[in-house]
């Protein structure tokens, strides 16, 4: 009777581990809740590719894109909580869509961090025709002429438009706000000098600088980066302490999803994020690696909704 009651107690305990963790020959869904060809779906497919090695079994990257990236995110959210679906989640549809506008998940409630991967800073840029040859110039001018400059940005309630709005705030600025669909548009008025500036990623702003039609004044994040060589960060050009923000992207399951099972995730995703080629092919993609275990990203991400939601309070963002 002993060696039965024993033998039940092992099964029942086997069962709770594997139900715990995942474990190898089972596939792992790692949604994309963006097009291909998109930065969070590029950086997916580079970390889907290296834990497949690190795990020992297949992470499918699965695109779920539409509704601003909120389709695939609420997917994810209320997918079994077991370890085998993760988000490649990104700033616009965890941490911004939720302060502006109804959202058919709550990420605070529904979505558990795994690890941050990387952020994307912001550039400073203007036509290089603007009548300013620096950052303090810049300011300058727009400060003298409240209401006489416009800034774009990717749409109303877009992380550019909340990240420009705060640097206004901070700079005291007073511009018109002109939101365009896509950043893609936002910079081409910007080069044409029909908008006066915008802070738009390094992806989207880096390739026009080095091709001469932007002139770059500042980084949003607080620190130099080699993805913009010879670009000072604003919060030391304009003495702004403090200002140090970007669009980040990270991993994260749905809530109730085994603690033995976001640890081991979380500890693969230590080892992926050192791997030399993984470092390389995200800064291709304008991403500075800035990995944090999930402690560390959990308190990043109640971080960084204090600061948008105080940003969309002051602004007076509204989304339709």
């Amino acid at each position: 009777m002993r060696k039965l009651v024993i033998a039940l107690a092992t099964l029942v305990l086997s069962g709770a581990v594997l139900a715990q963790a995942p474990y190898p020959n089972r596939q792992i869904r790692g949604v994309i809740p963006w097009p291909p060809g998109q930065a969070t779906d590029l950086v997916g497919r580079v970390i889907s590719q290296k834990l497949t090695d690190v795990l020992g079994q297949p992470v499918v990257p699965d695109n779920k894109a539409g509704a601003g990236g909120m389709m695939g995110t609420d997917f994810a959210a209320k997918a079994p909580a077991d370890g085998y679906t993760i988000l490649f989640a990104s700033s616009g549809p965890v941490t911004i869509n939720p302060i502006v506008q109804k959202t058919p998940y709550d990420p605070e409630r529904e979505l558990v961090p795994v690890a941050k991967i990387g952020l994307s800073a912001y550039v400073l840029v203007t036509s290089p025709t603007f009548p300013a040859t620096n950052v303090r110039e810049l300011v300058a001018l727009v400060k003298a002429n409240p209401g006489k400059y416009s800034f774009s940005s990717s749409g109303t309630g877009a992380t550019a438009h909340l990240v420009s709005e705060w640097f206004n705030m901070r700079a005291g600025l007073t511009a018109t706000h002109v939101p365009y669909k896509g950043s893609a548009p936002a910079l081409t008025d910007v080069a044409s000098g029909q908008i006066a500036y915008t802070l738009e990623t390094v992806a989207g702003t880096m390739p026009l600088v080095r091709g001469g039609r932007l002139r770059a004044y500042g980084t949003s994040i607080a620190r130099p980066s080699a993805l913009t060589p010879g670009i000072e960060p604003l919060a030391t050009s304009l003495n702004l302490p403090g200002f140090d923000v970007g669009a980040w992207i990270g991993v994260m399951v749905a809530a109730g999803t085994p603690k033995a099972a976001v640890d081991r995730l979380s500890a693969a995703m230590a080892t992926v994020m050192q791997a030399a080629e993984v470092r390389e092919r995200l800064a291709g993609v304008g991403l500075e690696v800035d990995y944090a275990p999930a402690d560390e990203f959990a308190r990043y991400l109640k971080e960084q909704h204090a600061r948008f939601a105080d940003i969309v309070k002051r602004a007076n963002i509204k989304v339709d």
